[in-house]
């Protein structure tokens, strides 16, 4: 990359694998913060003495402090040089996940995560953006991929190895190796990643207009749908396979769900600059089906993780998928449309925990898939509808 005279570079015209690896690192950060409850929900429960469901709110209040910031801090900071931003972010997780490895207190664990998710939230709104000025237009989507890959890596390796380490050594131990993994990358981001400015305040765009913006919409609906369907079964996976027979290989199947989730990405990364809308539609329809099978297969083990890795290949590109449609309609409004995003990523997890947990206390693991299918189709429907019209491609 060249250097430029205010500090940053100027976009490359092939990948910088480098400083986007370190975006990832962020992403897996965060993935990982926001999803490990899901792994150690029963440690983390006899631990505080408080229930599964309880523990799975620790989930939703992540979402709703990410929900809740990532509109405003992205708005507040247009104008903030995106480095320092993002250190800034990366430290919120350090100083989070710390509190979180040492209370005994079930207020003070959700305030913590409450932080984190601000912090989540920020660091959404800057990831695809960033990855996107480090490349030229033709390589803007496999740069987002490779700055997004960390999301499945925290679902195919994180999340499966902190839920082992949980049952190991205890789950605070995993939350503090997320504490120094954080600091770790603090240092990475300083070595590797170029600095960009951020907007002048004087062309600052309003919100309305990049909501109002043709496809943004549909992109923001489609979003919801997917996270939600994904985050009212994830979050409470442990239960589900306890009664479907495969409650002690809890760490196996979201090992496999994870890889899936890999090659998901991988093979999106490699389309999506080409076949964005047939990905976002066949990610949909993929997803429903996996769930129709985890309702009618629910006590089946093999067909579970059959159903399972079905589910990670849809999943694995997803976030790849939604921010690659919403930086192409909102051009370049593009942290202000990932904020938007953000928002609406976290609003479905968020919904997705309290959801899932009515239905898990109510009605038990079983209906949760079944849960799934109407808001899948949903979505589906307004990708087959409106997919054509936020630009991304035929």
């Amino acid at each position: 990359m060249t250097i430029l005279s205010d500090g940053s570079r100027k976009a490359s015209d092939r990948l910088p694998l480098p400083p986007l690896l370190a975006l990832a690192m962020a992403g897996f950060i965060t993935i990982l913060t926001e999803a490990l409850p899901a792994g150690v929900l029963t440690l983390m429960s006899a631990d505080l003495g408080v229930s599964e469901a309880l523990i799975g709110q620790s989930i939703t209040i992540y979402a709703v402090g990410s929900l809740l910031a990532a509109i405003p801090l992205t708005a507040a900071t247009q104008s903030w040089r995106r480095r320092p931003l993002l250190i800034l972010a990366i430290t919120g997780f350090a100083i989070a996940n710390t509190i979180t490895a040492l209370t005994d207190n079930y207020p003070i664990l959700l305030a913590a995560r409450f932080l984190a998710g601000v912090a989540a939230g920020l660091v959404w709104s800057l990831l695809a953006g960033y990855a996107a000025r480090m490349v030229g237009t033709e390589l803007q989507g496999r740069a987002i991929a490779v700055a997004m890959v960390g999301t499945p890596l925290a679902l195919a390796l994180g999340v499966p190895l902190g839920t082992a380490l949980g049952g190991m050594l205890g789950w605070r131990i995993t939350f503090g190796i997320m504490s120094l993994l954080a600091l770790v990358l603090i240092f990475w981001v300083l070595a590797e990643v170029p600095d960009y400015p951020g907007s002048e305040r004087q062309i600052r765009v309003p919100l309305r207009h990049v909501l109002t913006t043709r496809g943004m919409r549909a992109v923001l609906f489609m979003t919801l749908t997917f996270v939600l369907g994904h985050n009212i079964l994830y979050t409470y996976i442990a239960p589900f396979l306890r009664e479907g027979g495969l409650g002690d290989r809890v760490d196996a199947v979201l090992l496999a769900f994870g890889i899936a989730s890999l090659i998901g990405i991988w093979v999106i990364g490699a389309l999506v600059d080409r076949r964005l809308s047939a990905l976002i539609r066949f990610s949909f329809a993929t997803f429903a089906v996996a769930s129709l099978g985890l309702g009618i297969w629910s006590d089946a083990p093999l067909m579970i993780v059959v159903c399972i890795v079905i589910w990670g290949l849809s999943f694995g590109g997803s976030a790849t998928l939604f921010q690659t449609a919403s930086a192409r309609v909102a051009g370049e409004n593009a942290d202000l449309a990932q904020s938007m995003i953000v928002t609406i990523w976290n609003i479905a997890i968020a919904g997705g925990g309290m959801i899932g947990g009515l239905l898990l206390d109510r009605w038990g693991g079983d209906l949760l898939p079944w849960a799934l299918i109407p808001i899948l189709l949903a979505g589906l429907g307004v990708s087959i509808m409106k997919g054509g019209s936020s630009r991304p491609s035929q």
